[in-house]
């Protein structure tokens, strides 16, 4: 993607470079960019400050010692947080849990049914089963009247009182629970309380039942196979269930803690003279936790001298972190001096670069994966704003950079970063729209997975953690992708760039300035589609913005919306407005079609490189045909120039001088009789002559082969826009010019009529001037 900058010129296709200032004179220029560069290396130091090198070593899994370490004191090897949490939830496990009993639950629970029971009798005598039935529903055991019916019968009265209240007094005593509380039974056994009592018993916890087991117990019990009978007792057991457990969270609690203290917080010793690591022999991490906890103990004791951070270590990490960044910025002075020469890019770059670090140290502080680094986010962000090469060097010095910090030592993070970071670099030339984001993390997720991949297999790491670090990567890829699109716009307004994006947006027909032009001034709109593509065409032919020219070219004749019938391609044939007016009137509403176009843009908030192809597509050319007009009418010298010339500025960069061009050469060969190859090359040839003698191209930064490449395209697109075509025999009537014309062309003996002859004083804005100036020396000088 191509990114432009209004008073910038374009850096990308090989643009030339600004001049830098000499050093003597840039003393301040250059001393605030290395002062940023300083800062950002401070800060990266800061963010990961090194740690003084242990006297004892630095050692890792697999390194091989030639001397071994000797133990000087005795000491313990600790157990690690995860292992000494492990071993203490499982010892609190096996804690059995403690339950409060009350042996009285059974006597209350056969109180209770006996007294329901006794009630059920009374009714019962009265032979009344609708009254037995309220009864039922009153003490909350739903029944119907089938059920009451079938307790009319003594018999099944008796055997349902005698099986629950027994079963009531036999399984309180073994105990029962709530639902709810079931949850506790983890362990063996239970220890149950009494109240008032000291001492507790345990019991196996498969003798305890819970609510629903005690009624499946009970109704268990009942010899009458009747399966109503079965559930009238079960509903009865259930409303009158009282439990003789309670569980005990305090004491509970208290006795798993206990269980907690008591695991100990060392898996082994190592005694005086003892061998730590012996020689010759590779570091297991058995023994890497034993020099770990012997430095521990050295330290303790006050034979070890802290490890910390330390000047000399310090300043290294600064310096090296320093030369890594200054690498990258004597590149951007070197191939991409318009990055450099802009204080606002390099601020943006430098937060960029510590946004990077401070989630890094983020990272590394919550122990997230090293594929969580939001390399994609600062390089997408730079290749979308400027472009994907120095978005890849930036990458590289990131990864590169990166590795340099304590944390990230090692090549783990270095490849990932550097295949991530390209590849969201790359991604930027296959997008076009912020809405196929998407494509971001497609690309930069296949990218991912490949390099996950490969190390994989060279590394011979197993499928789980493969998958895992995948799956960073992808998360990483779309919020890289998602937060750098969301704050490109703001970079734009700080940086005051214009993108691709940006652009291609404001090239959409629908909006309301381009939608207002093609309803209210159609042939303009017509003339500036034409324009744009043959602008678009002759940038790309040199490595200018092809697209920038474009969308400035359909914004370039805006102002003409409000005045449109001044101009002739919105005229209808044989009406001029001009004719009545006064040539200072006509100049001046030409000449407005500028300011009033500025204007729009403005009050539109176009960006500037746009604008830019408003105020500059004329530059400060003369209002021909209405100054010869007022120079016969009022004579030479009462005439002022300067209300005859577009108000300017001459056009500032490539872009606006194609547009220049395009916009003239366009209008002109439109009024080109017989344009033939040799003809329109002639009229190119005169209106670029033109221009270059007026002066309108002196501050454009084109080369002289630059404009023979351009002239040379515009020369064959209008030729192959304005070739011969086949006359058809059924239109040829409509299509034939006169005898006299059609002679004449046909045998080539009209060229030099066509050439004498003045041109019609039609007003097409910039199109009068061109055809009655250079485009009419350059038809006089047409060989006949």
């Amino acid at each position: 993607m191509t990114r432009y900058a209004r008073g910038q010129i374009p850096f990308s296709h090989g643009a030339s470079r600004e001049p830098m200032p000499p050093w003597p004179d840039g003393v301040l220029h250059h001393g605030v960019r290395l002062l940023l560069l300083v800062a950002v290396a401070a800060i990266v130091t800061a963010l990961f400050p090194p740690m003084g090198r242990s006297p004892v070593g630095r050692y890792s899994v697999g390194m091989v010692l030639t001397e071994p370490v000797i133990a000087e004191v005795p000491f313990l090897v600790p157990k690690s947080p995860a292992e000494l949490q492990r071993e203490r939830a499982d010892a609190a496990a096996g804690v059995p849990p403690t339950f409060g009993f009350r042996p009285e639950a059974g006597d209350t629970m056969a109180a209770r049914l006996g007294r329901f029971f006794d009630q059920l009798d009374t009714l019962a005598a009265a032979g009344d089963p609708e009254t037995l039935r309220r009864f039922l529903l009153a003490s909350s055991v739903a029944a119907g009247l089938d059920r009451a019916t079938l307790l009319m019968d003594p018999e099944a009265r008796r055997l349902l009182r005698q099986t629950s209240i027994s079963g009531s007094r036999r399984y309180a005593n073994q105990g029962i629970m709530e639902v709810s509380e079931a949850q506790e039974l983890t362990a063996e056994q239970v220890l149950l309380q009494e109240i008032d009592a000291e001492s507790r018993r345990s019991v196996s916890s498969g003798e305890v039942l819970t609510g629903r087991e005690f009624q499946d117990e009970v109704v268990g019990q009942l010899i009458s196979p009747s399966p109503e009978l079965s559930e009238l007792l079960r509903l009865i057991v259930i409303r009158h269930t009282v439990y003789s457990l309670n569980f005990d969270s305090a004491t509970t609690e208290s006795d798993r803690d206990q269980a907690r203290q008591a695991v100990p917080t060392a898996k082994g010793n190592v005694v005086e003279q003892e061998a730590i690591v012996r020689a010759n022999e590779p570091i297991s991490t058995e023994a890497l936790e034993r020099l770990n906890a012997y430095e521990a103990e050295l330290r303790e004791r006050g034979l070890l001298e802290e490890a910390g951070l330390q000047f000399r270590s310090v300043f290294g990490a600064f310096l090296l972190n320093l030369t890594i960044l200054t690498v990258f910025g004597v590149l951007l002075y070197l191939i991409r001096p318009v990055i450099y020469a802009s204080l606002r890019w390099m601020i943006l770059k430098a937060g960029l670069i510590v946004t990077y670090f401070v989630l890094a140290r983020l990272i590394a502080t919550n122990g997230f994966p090293t594929e969580a680094l939001p390399v994609a986010f600062v390089t997408l962000t730079v290749a979308v704003l400027w472009d994907s090469r120095i978005a890849l060097f930036l990458a590289l010095v990131l990864a590169v950079l990166t590795v340099a910090q304590p944390p990230f030592e090692g090549t783990e993070a270095l490849f990932p970063a550097i295949v991530g970071g390209a590849a969201a670099a790359m991604s930027v030339r296959v997008v076009r729209r912020r809405a196929q984001w998407w494509v971001f993390v497609a690309i930069i997720t296949g990218a991912y997975a490949v390099t996950l991949l490969a190390l994989a297999l060279l590394e011979g790491r197993s499928p789980g953690p493969v998958a895992a670090s995948l799956g960073w990567a992808g998360v990483n890829a779309a919020l890289s992708a998602i937060v750098a699109m969301g704050c490109i716009p703001v970079f734009e307004w700080f940086t005051r760039i214009t993108t691709d994006q940006t652009l291609l947006e404001w090239a959409d027909p629908n909006r309301s300035l381009l939608r207002r032009l093609s309803l209210e001034a159609p042939g303009t709109y017509a003339h500036t589609i034409n324009v744009a593509n043959l602008g678009e065409m002759a940038a790309n032919s040199i490595g200018a913005q092809g697209l920038l020219c474009r969308v400035g070219l359909y914004y370039h004749d805006i102002g003409k919306v409000l005045k449109p019938q001044y101009f002739v391609e919105n005229q209808p044939e044989g009406r001029n407005p001009h004719d009545e007016l006064e040539p200072d009137v006509s100049a001046a509403i030409v000449r407005e079609h500028v300011t009033e176009g500025l204007r729009l843009v403005q009050q539109e908030k176009l960006p500037k490189v746009v604008e830019a192809f408003v105020a500059e597509h004329h530059g400060t050319q003369r209002i021909a045909y209405f100054f010869e007009r007022a120079r016969e009418e009022f004579g030479e010298k009462n005439v002022d120039e300067e209300k005859y010339r577009y108000p300017g500025p001459k056009p500032q960069s490539k872009e606006t001088a194609i547009a220049m061009m395009a916009d003239s050469i366009e209008s002109a060969t439109r009024v080109l009789q017989a344009p033939t190859p040799e003809r329109v090359r002639d009229l190119v040839d005169g209106i670029v002559a033109g221009k270059q003698a007026d002066g309108q191209l002196d501050e454009a930064p084109l080369t002289f082969r630059e404009i023979s490449l351009l002239k040379e395209t515009f020369t064959k697109a209008l030729s192959g826009i304005y070739h011969h075509r086949i006359d058809y025999p059924s239109t040829r009537h409509l299509t034939r010019a006169p005898d006299s014309a059609a002679s004449a062309d046909a045998d080539g003996r009209g060229r030099k009529r066509i050439a004498e002859a003045e041109p019609r004083p039609l007003v097409r804005g910039e199109a009068a001037a061109e055809a009655e100036g250079a485009g009419q020396d350059a038809l006089r000088g047409d060989r006949a």
